[in-house]
């Protein structure tokens, strides 16, 4: 009202108002609008409009700080990518993904001047993660650690008191005890000086991360007094395009990191999700980056691998800032001080790194991989829905990261496992970790692992690197090398606190299936010895003509609700490729409270709850699309089992037929004790010249063809070797091709 006035009026009002003679202004907002990155954003808009329409009201793109946007949206349109142009997610080595050391190993040489290979690279699921397993990795009696890395370490290691045998070779002082220790470095030196320990994890205070001084002087200490140090430099670390001056850095770009030393860095310092955690373990000594590879093999499984694309990402958009360095590298010295005697890796360690049949290295990627537990078919529209909703939401609700409920019908609906209350559910990136906490805690218990003869040979190998007392129940040939009630009885009699381990339905490797009626003998053979049941489940979900167990009535008759620990996972179930979720089921409140002792779990992001959840309210509710993709695949994979037999039997081995899953095992009766002979060798083009046994047709098949398989050593059933079938359709074309060629070059 009048020329002056800035009180809004409504335009009923203002009509009246200049009806009456009185003077009306308008005011004009003037309102600046720009697109962030417009091409990404197409990127992500062409994504949703091929077959993804309806989760595009999940999308927000509004953001009220820059930096969020500049990080989330290129993610997006890289997902958005990803999930466009490729029908599954690629294997990758245990090590990590090779493009996100690569961008690792590229950032540190382009803005730090230090340069890393991909070899020198072992990526984690979190610091914590990485420090445990370098511990269980060397098993030192005495390790002091930075008070601030001690959080997440079990409990038993933090209350061990066992110092004063810390020098001594007495198998009654094989105990981890770990000795807290204050971050300043004068401090953390003279502890270690007085203590001499085998191994120091420390980080650095943020005055002394500025120089080098203080990191030259732990790695002299550590020498000196023959420690093993790990730094870890999370809190130096930064993600940015003018990163602050780092002391470690510095040294590292003028001379190599020695032997005795790794580095640690967990990244964590994102705009957009604060708790997803990715970490990387530094090593310029190729056995330590071999043995730590294996050990995120067997402990770990995998890190997840959308995590290392999130932080790769990031990566690679900093190193596109970046103009090219024309200048030539420096050139580095080498560490040239003599270091006394290390503590090596444990007795433990040595034995299954040596004899484990783990994945085979394969740099230029041009194995075929019938020997790992993964799908290589198409995913499925719905999953590749959830993923990407689940990075395009913000600010979910706790209720749409509760899987509890879910996995709650889940497990009933699918085996008839009962639950209540008092049911605790336990996550992890992947089952295998959650399996090795319950080898921790069968060991604390002081009891022993019963594993069928035909079990997961990573499961039993990691059993062995964990120390644990394993004891093997005979199967027989005749019954699909099942695991029987009259077996297990007969095992039961001679072990106390056993703990049993239990494949199914699904039986990892053979691919059969335990029955209604062969489940519930075998839990009341364990019910009658008082015996703990490890039942897994995670390589279960694939029958081709099963509808699944109901349990419910037998853990009524035989109370074995505080017993029995369900794991599981999702990743085969829904033919996710490298989307993974594991979970454990267990009610024994004191099991649980030992579980959490052992706390380093790499426990699943938010956006992967959320996405779970959805995929599992698809199953509740039937959802047509989901489950004719996963009907399909099935009849996708019976198929294939009944190809791969029929090859299989066409080249003379015995084939045990499958029922389910995505792996079979057969055996080369037809090759045994036959001469191969080799001009050039697949593998490294040497010749090659062996008599084929169980213990080398793995090698041989390798280097005749390119194939991975597993060999007897992995299956525990003698002379059977395992293929998995879950293959992309042209290279399980070359894997049968390559069973032909072999059989051809021994005949």
């Amino acid at each position: 009202m009048g020329l002056a006035g800035d009180q809004p009026i409504c335009a009923r009002t203002a009509w009246a108002y200049g009806e009456a003679g009185g003077r009306i202004s308008h005011a004009l907002s003037v309102y600046s609008c720009q697109l962030r990155q417009p091409n990404q954003v197409k990127m992500i808009f062409e994504f949703l409009q091929n077959g993804f329409q309806e989760i595009s009201s999940s999308l927000d793109l509004s953001f009220e700080d820059d930096s969020v946007a500049d990080e989330k949206i290129p993610f997006l349109a890289y997902l958005a990518n990803v999930l466009k142009e490729s029908s599954f997610f690629p294997y990758e080595p245990p090590a990590g993904s090779i493009r996100f050391r690569n961008l690792i190993a590229g950032f540190m040489k382009t803005y730090h001047h230090t340069p890393l290979t991909t070899d020198n690279i072992v990526i984690f699921p979190s610091r914590a993660v990485a420090i445990e397993n370098a511990l269980r990795l060397f098993s030192p009696r005495l390790a002091i650690i930075d008070e601030n890395l001690t959080r997440h370490l079990p409990r038993q290691w933090l209350t061990s008191l066992n110092i004063e045998n810390a020098e001594t070779d007495q198998p009654s002082a094989d105990v981890l005890t770990v000795i807290e220790a204050p971050r300043q470095s004068d401090l953390m030196i003279e502890l270690i000086k007085k203590l001499k320990p085998q191994v120091v994890v420390t980080g650095m205070a943020q005055f002394e991360a500025i120089t080098s001084s203080a990191f030259e002087h732990l790695l002299d200490t550590t020498r000196a007094i023959g420690s093993r140090l790990f730094l870890d430099i999370s809190d130096h670390f930064e993600l940015s395009s003018l990163p602050s001056p780092n002391g470690v850095f510095k040294y590292l770009a003028g001379t190599s990191l020695p032997s005795h030393a790794a580095i640690i860095c967990g990244l964590l310092k994102n705009q957009v999700y604060s708790d997803l955690e990715v970490a990387f373990v530094i090593s310029e000594e190729e056995s330590i980056f071999k043995a730590l590879s294996k050990t995120v093999e067997l402990l770990e499984g995998n890190t997840a691998l959308i995590s290392q694309y999130y932080y790769g990402c990031i990566l690679y958009e900093l190193l596109a800032f970046q103009l090219a360095d024309r200048h030539p590298s420096p050139e580095r010295g080498c560490d040239k001080a003599e270091t006394v005697e290390m503590i090596g890796f444990s007795s433990s360690a040595i034995s299954v790194l040596d004899t484990a049949e783990l994945s085979i290295d394969d740099k230029e990627n041009s194995l075929l991989h019938m020997d790992v537990d993964q799908s290589f078919l198409p995913i499925p529209s719905p999953i590749k829905a959830a993923i990407f909703e689940s990075f395009a939401r913000q600010n979910m609700a706790e209720s749409e990261t509760d899987v509890a409920p879910s996995l709650r019908e889940f497990i009933k609906a699918a085996y008839g496992f009962p639950s209540d209350s008092n049911t605790e559910f336990i996550y992890s990136d992947c089952p295998q970790s959650l399996f090795n906490k319950l080898v921790l805690c069968c060991i604390h218990e002081g009891g022993t692992l019963c594993f069928p003869s035909g079990s997961n040979g990573n499961y039993v190998s990691a059993a062995k690197f964990l120390k644990a007392n394993i004891v093997d129940i005979p199967t027989e040939s005749e019954l699909g090398f099942k695991l029987t009630e009259n077996a297990l009885t007969n095992v039961l009699q001679t072990v106390k606190k056993p703990w049993v381990y239990i494949s199914g339905p699904t039986i990892n490797p053979t691919g059969l299936i335990y029955s209604n009626e062969e489940i519930e003998s075998i839990l009341s053979s364990c019910a009658k010895f008082g015996a703990r049941v490890v039942l897994d489940t995670s390589f279960s979900g694939l029958e081709f003509n099963f509808e699944g167990w109901d349990l419910e009535d037998s853990f009524r008759k035989l109370n074995l609700d505080l017993r029995v620990c369900l794991l599981g996972g999702l990743s085969l179930k829904m033919l996710a490729g490298g989307f993974t979720f594991g979970f454990l089921v267990m009610a024994d409140p004191c099991l649980v409270d030992e579980l959490y002792s052992f706390s380093g779990l790499s426990k699943p992001h938010s956006t992967v709850k959320y996405a779970t959840k959805k995929l599992l309210g698809h199953r509740e509710q039937k959802a047509g699309n989901l489950l004719d993709a996963i009907g399909k695949q099935k009849q996708i994979l019976g198929n294939r089992s009944k190809r791969l037999k029929e090859t299989l039997e066409g080249c003379g081995w015995d084939v045990l037929e499958p029922c389910a899953g995505v792996s079979m095992v057969a055996k080369p009766s037809a090759y045994v004790s036959k001469i191969i002979k080799l001009d050039h060798s697949y593998k490294d083009a040497s010749v090659y010249e062996a008599k084929i046994a169980d213990s080398n047709i793995r090698e041989a098949i390798l280097r005749a063809t390119g194939l991975c398989i597993n060999s007897s050593s992995w299956t525990g059933i003698p002379g059977y070797c395992r293929f998995t079938v879950a293959l992309t359709d042209s290279e399980f074309e070359k894997a049968l091709d390559c069973i032909v060629k072999f059989k051809d070059i021994v005949f």
